[in-house]
């Protein structure tokens, strides 16, 4: 008897893996998963990982988010954001789902998109994952050729940039030259958790008007 995706429970802070699950399977999984869901994908060759974030996850995510609309604004920079897209590739057979993401250098090429394309749409300049717990995850942005990755642990920040199809940690950004990112996002997101979210935000606004 076939189970149906429904059927299948994945607490808070826990992920299923799932073998041999073709391409058309993944898009009915999607497809009855819907948008509006808390769960995750990781696609990678025939293995998928469906992964449910514990609440304190999604308000990082959002920080982060938050973090770098800013700092695009006060640069004047565009930009397209795409949130937890799915970023798919069929050629490629990998999928994967950021936490939030940020088309950039190539923000006119997905202006009006609701949905991206990797097979005909190029990667999201900067993508940005809290607490990645899958080494699947990490390789499926390398292949995408995602030029950017921001992961967030309880360490801090780790910035890491494409280079001949490996990615290679960096101390500093492409998308923010001259800015001491990884130190800023560091001391912010510890702000948020210490005295609140919008009491930290204006203070990390204020910052950006003195020093930007």
């Amino acid at each position: 008897m076939l189970l149906k995706l429904q059927q299948i429970i994945v607490k808070p802070g826990h992920q299923m893996l799932l073998k041999d699950i073709s391409w058309q399977q993944l898009e009915n999984i999607l497809e009855e998963m819907g948008d509006k869901r808390a769960a995750r994908i990781s696609y990678s060759d025939g293995w998928l990982e469906i992964m449910v974030p514990l609440p304190e996850h999604e308000k990082d995510k959002e920080i982060f988010g938050e973090l770098v609309r800013n700092l695009l604004d006060k640069l004047q920079i565009d930009f397209e954001p795409f949130g937890s897209t799915t970023l798919k590739n069929e050629r490629m057979r990998q999928a994967v789902e950021p936490d939030t993401s940020f088309y950039i250098q190539n923000q006119a090429a997905v202006i009006g998109k609701n949905r991206i394309d990797l097979n005909i749409d190029p990667p999201p300049d900067l993508a940005i994952e809290v607490d990645i717990t899958s080494r699947t995850q990490f390789n499926n942005y390398e292949i995408l050729g995602v030029p950017e990755l921001w992961r967030y642990t309880k360490q801090g920040l780790e910035i890491f940039l494409l280079q001949d199809g490996q990615y290679i940690q960096s101390q500093s950004s492409p998308n923010f030259p001259n800015i001491p990112i990884i130190e800023l996002v560091n001391e912010y997101v510890q702000q948020c958790l210490n005295n609140g979210r919008s009491r930290a935000m204006r203070d990390f606004r204020n910052w950006i008007e003195n020093n930007l």
